[in-house]
C-alpha cells in the first residue's frame, strides 16, 4: 500500500511560479510511474506530467515547457515545478503512482494510489 501526500498549493498570480511536492510512504518509491492529474469543478480528471520509474518524462501539450515533474527517490517524493502560471491552470492537483516498474500512461485508471489533492488558483 502507497500513501500520498500532496502540499505546495495556494493562490498566485498570473506568472507567477509554485512548486507542488507529493510525499509517499513505502519503501518501492523508486519503483513506482509517478504522475500529476488536475481537476476543475464540473470537468472529468485530466493528465499533466509523469515520470517513470527510470525517469523518463511526458507532459500534456498545455503545460509542456511551463512545467517540469522530477523524483527524488531518496525523499520518497515527487514534484512538479509550474512556471508562467495562467489563469486556466486553476485546479486542483492530485499526485498518482502506479505499478512496479510500468511505464508512462496518461489515462486515470492505470494509477493505483492517489493523494487527496492540493488546490492550485492563478488570479489574472
Amino acid at each position: 500500500q502507497v500513501q500520498l501526500v500532496e502540499s505546495g498549493g495556494g493562490l498566485v498570480q498570473a506568472g507567477d511560479s509554485l512548486r507542488l511536492a507529493c510525499a509517499a510512504s513505502g519503501r518501492t518509491f523508486s519503483s513506482y510511474t509517478m504522475a500529476w492529474f488536475r481537476q476543475t469543478p464540473g470537468k472529468d480528471r485530466e493528465f499533466v506530467a509523469a515520470i517513470s520509474w527510470n525517469n523518463v518524462t511526458y507532459y500534456v501539450d498545455s503545460v509542456r515547457g511551463r512545467f517540469t515533474i522530477s523524483r527524488d527517490n531518496a525523499e520518497a517524493t515527487v514534484y512538479l515545478q509550474m512556471n508562467s502560471l495562467k489563469p486556466e491552470d486553476t485546479a486542483v492537483y492530485y499526485c498518482a503512482a502506479r505499478g512496479r516498474q510500468t511505464g508512462i500512461s496518461r489515462y486515470q485508471n492505470a494509477y493505483d494510489y492517489w493523494g487527496q489533492g492540493t488546490q492550485v488558483t492563478v488570479s489574472s
